[in-house]
Order: C-alpha cells, then structure tokens, then sequence
C-alpha cells in the first residue's frame, strides 16, 4: 500500500473525538406536495376520482396528450445517435427557441446582445439564471417573487444563496390581479432587486397584468433599475396566440431595450413534459457582454455537464420545419381553448346550482390554472369525501375537468361549499 496514508485517532484520558457520518445526520423531508397529492390520487380506487392538482395537460378523456407535431419529430429521428450535446446545448434549438420568443427580427438578436443556454426545462433555467446573477452581482440583491407563487420559485433561489421576499399580486376577495400592491412592490424594493416575473398564465392565480399595466410595470422597473426574470412555462396555451403571450417580454426588451433574462420551457407547451426541455436567454446591453455572460454560463453547468439531447430534437425539428411548426400552433390554439371550455362549463354549473359566492372569477382568470377560493378545510373534505384531488390553496388545474366530469366537479363544490 505505496503512497497511502493511514490517519489514526489518538485516544486521551478523559477524551471522546466523535466521528463525523453525514449520511448520520440526514433529516427526513416531506415529499413536494404536488407530486404527494398525485401519489395519493393513483393510490386512490374510486372510478369517479379527479385529480385537479398535478399541471399538466390533459385531453377530453383525462389522458396525456402527445401533440401531432411532437409524434411526427419523433418518427424524423428515428435514426438519431445518441451522443454527448455540446456544453451550451443543441446549437439549433438555442438559436430557434430565441427566435421564436424575441422574433428572428429583434434587434437584440440581429446585433448579437443575446445569450443562451439549453436547461433542464424552466426550473433549470431560473437555476441558471439566478447562479450567473448570484456570481456577478457586486450587490447582494434580493429576489423578489408574487404572492401567490409557484412554491418553486423561492426554493430555487433560496438554495443558491438570494434572500427571497414575496411582494402582493393577487386580490383574494375579487380573486383578481392587485396591481396597485404590484405597483407598490416595484416602487418599495431596493434598487438593483430582481424580480421573477409570469410572463403569462400567471401560476397559480391565473390572472395577468393588461398590456398597458406591463408597459407601467417595465417603466418602473427601468427607472429603478429593476432586473426582470420572465418564467415563461406557457406561451401560447394562454391565449392560443403564441405572439400575444409573448408580449410583456418583447416589450421589455424591444421596446425599453432592458437587460432580462428569459427562462423559457418547451416542456409544458410542447408537452414535453419527462423530456425537461428549456433554455435560458440573457439579453445584454452588447455583443461582447453577452459573449462573455456565454462563457460564463458554460461554467456554471458543471454538475450537469451536458444537456439532455431528445427532447432538444424533438424541439428544434419542430421550430425548424414550418408545416410542423405551424401544426404546433394550432395545436396550442386547441389546447387554450378547451382550456376556456371547460372554465365555462365549471361557471355555468355552479350557477345553475346558485353554489353560495360569485364564480365570475372561473372565466376572467386565464391560462391552466384557477385558485377557486375555498379554505383547506373545503378542500380537504373535497379529497376525503368526493376524492376530488386539489391544491390546499384550492388551486386547480382546469385541464383535469372535462366534459364526463366537470358536473361531478361542480356539484362536489357546490356541497362542499354549502356544508362545511
């Protein structure tokens, strides 16, 4: 045993050194309670069980929906190998994901001020995003985030290192956007504070800012030197128009010419779901800043190494090719609109059972999710009583309601409602 050293502990009268065992020491957590409810709803027998918790899209029978232009990417790369992708990603998917959300014509493309990175899906990119602006911030900014928020958007930066600090976004007596809270938000934060922003489909509230109010929104963060980070999970299932949901994000930066970072995910609006395909952008002020934030974030990826190569395929076969293309965005047109669908047959039943409250909320909020404003009590007798699986917040994911349930729904909280 050349060249190995063999450390002993010396023993002291009246001395005990304990010995370190990490895996001693590890704390038992509780599972994501998304994932636990949707552990629970499998588990659960009842044929009648709906599961309104879990975000992710389903069709008219409750099933997975394997989008027609992702079937036909899959069967062009049959014959794909399955080599390492370069550090940053598929290069083709890097430069059609950037232009499909800035527009190929945007100047921050044409003179080359962008950067990007392909990440695991969007919770990869805000990662990304928030170690590249953790590493580089001569400040120690917080990292402000809506209340109600998407529970993953303060663990994600609080493990990094940010404090995180919840500013007010929604009304819980209208079950509305706060703006004026917003506002306030914006103007009471230290200059230099970063900000995640929905760019649509706001999660979980369902309700986002008017145009005019992301103009006043982006006018503010400018003058303060606000730093915004678009979480941009649902372009195009919001409205079903790609280029409408897309809006607060050009705005900013083709129109106020902002720094940004944009954390895009094909997972949800590709239904790419377990492929976890997404890509963060950075936006600089010139091409030589956003060379060098490229290299940056070649760096910081070392404990993934390289990103995962199918799904980036599947992805940047459809970008590539117009007829798949333009078959996608009808796709997501279809989606949005069963979306709408079935918000208005919740409402209308309800109604038609005069349900206790005013439910005009199921209809002007937008995009997958809804939060119905039922206490964790209601929700919780909805689970026990009806199996009907949700939220404890009462967030639902519209696209767990079809046309074979949505009665069974609405006469659940109707009782719910009426006895508890």
């Amino acid at each position: 045993m050349k060249n190995t050293k063999v450390f002993k502990v010396s023993k002291k009268k009246g001395y005990q050194r304990e010995i370190v065992k990490p895996i001693h020491h590890g704390l038992y957590f509780s599972c994501h309670a998304i994932f636990d409810l949707t552990k629970k709803y499998s588990a659960n027998p009842y044929e009648k069980k709906v599961n309104l918790g879990q975000g992710t899209y389903r069709d008219e029978n409750c099933s997975p929906f394997v989008l027609p232009a992702v079937k036909e990417a899959k069967k062009r790369l049959a014959s794909q190998n399955h080599e390492y992708l370069p550090i940053l990603g598929l290069p083709e998917l890097r430069k059609l994901a950037t232009e499909l959300v800035l527009r190929s014509d945007s100047s921050a493309l044409t003179e080359q001020k962008v950067a990007s990175y392909q990440s695991l899906s969007g919770t990869g990119a805000l990662h990304l995003a928030g170690l590249f602006l953790k590493r580089f911030s001569t400040t120690k900014p917080r990292v402000f985030v809506t209340e109600p928020a998407w529970s993953n958007h303060h663990q994600v930066f609080q493990t990094i290192g940010f404090e995180t600090q919840a500013y007010t976004y929604f009304d819980s007596e209208s079950k509305s956007l706060d703006f004026e809270s917003v506002r306030k938000g914006l103007l009471a934060a230290p200059e230099g504070s970063i900000f995640v922003l929905h760019a649509c489909a706001h999660n979980p509230s369902g309700c986002d800012p008017t145009r005019e109010q992301w103009r006043n929104t982006a006018d503010i963060m400018k003058e303060r030197n606000l730093f915004p980070i678009f979480d941009s999970a649902y372009l195009g299932m919001n409205s079903g128009d790609y280029e409408a949901d897309a809006f607060a994000i050009r705005y900013f930066i083709d129109e106020m010419k902002m720094e940004a970072a944009i954390c895009l995910s094909l997972a949800k609006n590709m239904g790419l779901y377990g492929e976890r395909v997404g890509c963060v952008a950075f936006v600089t002020q010139t091409s030589q800043q956003s060379k060098n934030v490229e290299s940056v974030l070649e760096t910081l990826q070392s404990e993934v190494s390289n990103p995962p190569a199918f799904g980036a395929r599947i992805a940047s076969t459809i970008l590539a090719d117009e007829s798949l293309k333009k078959t996608w965005l009808l796709d997501l047109k279809d989606i949005s609109q069963r979306i709408a669908q079935m918000r208005k047959e919740l409402m209308q039943h309800l109604s038609k059972l005069e349900t206790p409250g005013n439910w005009q909320h199921v209809t002007s909020q937008t995009g997958m999710f809804c939060i119905l404003g039922l206490t964790p009590s209601q929700v919780s007798h909805l689970q026990k009583i009806h199996h009907i699986y949700m939220a404890s917040n009462s967030r639902i994911s519209i696209a767990g309601i079809n046309m074979g349930n949505v009665e069974y729904v609405a006469n659940a909280i109707n009782e719910t409602i009426r006895n508890r």
